[in-house]
């Protein structure tokens, strides 16, 4: 790695929600401060990730880029008093802290939800993003691929992913309280983005609701989700009516500003009680909706708060999922110091083929079978006579003395000289 590996992180554990919805990053957003940081501030292994609970930069550069990468993000959220919310940012600036802090994300140690299976999918779309904008450096694809590997072990081996704590099913959970008394409520999803499908999905496995609706901007996506799940489809243009009827509405909708205002929602004149579950991040129910008579207002940190109660089996298996985070990382020390040998053992190569290239030309003419026998003979002879360092490097980077050992190889074999040659 070229310089250390760092990373920035806004999340739950110091910003609340006011904060994290104010910086919160959409995919457009989120390829554009890729762009930036990478033009602008020249870095590289940069990964972006933005979720409800997180807004997270990685990345790599020779000094901490702190207070630059927050005023980036806040140029590209639109939020010009940025440096206000400095303290709600952590720094990690070394690199096994931040790639550490970067598997405990990705495999749900970190979430608010210990365990949600979401942040996953979530960090495998922002790798993505890297990969696609020419940012990702070789530290972070195999940083990256290191984290999926675990994740498959974590899932296979643990019981980490057990149990239903997910904010989808801590959703499903408080709506059925919240409308016990009631024979057939009426609930109302907008929004159909990763976390409105995954709602939509966990509802309609549920007996306990017969009438579910979905509404979202796009047709095309509510009518294919719609097919999946067996849920009827309300068109966005006839959303008032649909507000009207609906005895809980489950809101995902992601939009910059909230599209259930109070003025919205006291315009629909409901008589009856309702509540407005809002998953949204930004929030997209108007904090003052809930001074309408007769609405109750949930949002996202108070569905995670009740998922955090089916935590049990989880939590049981975190000493597992550290382990298997420690094993990963001392593997990926392990190959990014090899791969810091890299150059050296390339210029080895390079310097015995030019070698056993510069011998064979001083030979007589052969016959094409005897060209064929010494380009055998002569390849075989330089991959035995290479094995040993080849070897003997590896076993340095275990006992951390690779770079005496590549220095001592460069001097006896002259290798910056004859590279010139």
């Amino acid at each position: 790695m070229k310089y250390p590996f760092r990373a920035l992180s806004l999340s739950y554990h110091k910003a609340p929600l006011a904060v994290r919805e104010l910086l919160a990053l959409d995919e457009t957003a989120c390829s554009q401060l890729l762009q930036a940081l990478h033009h602008d501030l020249d870095l590289n292994n940069l990964l972006v990730l933005s979720t409800c609970n997180r807004t997270e930069v990685y990345y790599s550069a020779a000094a901490n880029q702190e207070l630059a990468i927050v005023e980036a993000i806040g140029r590209v959220a639109g939020v010009a008093d940025v440096r206000d919310y400095r303290a709600c940012f952590t720094a990690f600036d070394a690199a096994g802290a931040a790639a550490q802090h970067l598997f405990e994300v990705a495999l749900g140690l970190d979430a608010q939800v210990v365990g949600d299976p979401q942040i996953g999918n979530q960090v495998k779309r922002a790798y993505q993003r890297s990969a696609a904008a020419d940012v990702a450096g070789p530290y972070l694809h195999r940083l990256l691929h290191a984290v999926f590997a675990a994740h498959k072990r974590v899932h296979q081996e643990t019981a980490f992913r057990d149990g239903a704590a997910s904010t989808s099913s801590a959703t499903l959970e408080l709506v059925a309280e919240l409308t016990a008394a009631l024979d057939r409520p009426r609930v109302l999803l907008v929004g159909l983005g990763e976390m409105g499908a995954d709602v939509a999905r966990h509802f309609a496995k549920s007996k306990r609701f017969a009438e579910v609706t979905l509404c979202n901007r796009t047709p095309a996506l509510a009518k294919a989700l719609a097919a999946e799940c067996g849920l009827p489809v309300l068109d966005f243009n006839d959303l008032a009516q649909g507000l009207r009827a609906a005895d809980v509405v489950i809101s995902a909708v992601a939009a910059p500003t909230p599209v259930f205002t109070q003025a919205l929602v006291a315009g629909l004149h409901n008589l009856h009680h309702q509540f407005f579950i809002d998953l949204a991040v930004p929030r997209s129910v108007a904090a003052a909706v809930e001074a309408v008579p007769g609405i109750l207002v949930y949002n996202i940190d108070d569905i995670q708060r009740k998922a955090a109660a089916a935590l049990a089996g989880r939590v049981a298996a975190i000493p597992q999922v550290r382990a298997i985070i420690a094993d990963s990382l001392a593997d990926l020390r392990d190959r990014s110091r090899e791969m810091q040998l890299s150059p050296t053992i390339q210029k080895l190569k390079s310097i015995l083929e030019q070698l056993r290239q510069q011998e064979i030309s001083r030979l007589p003419p052969l016959s094409p079978a005897e060209a064929r026998r010494v380009d055998e003979v002569t390849k075989a002879l330089t991959q035995k006579f290479l094995k040993l360092p080849v070897l003997q490097l590896k076993a340095a980077c275990q006992r951390g003395e690779a770079d005496q050992l590549a220095a001592a190889l460069t001097e006896l074999f002259a290798l910056e000289e004859l590279v010139k040659l």
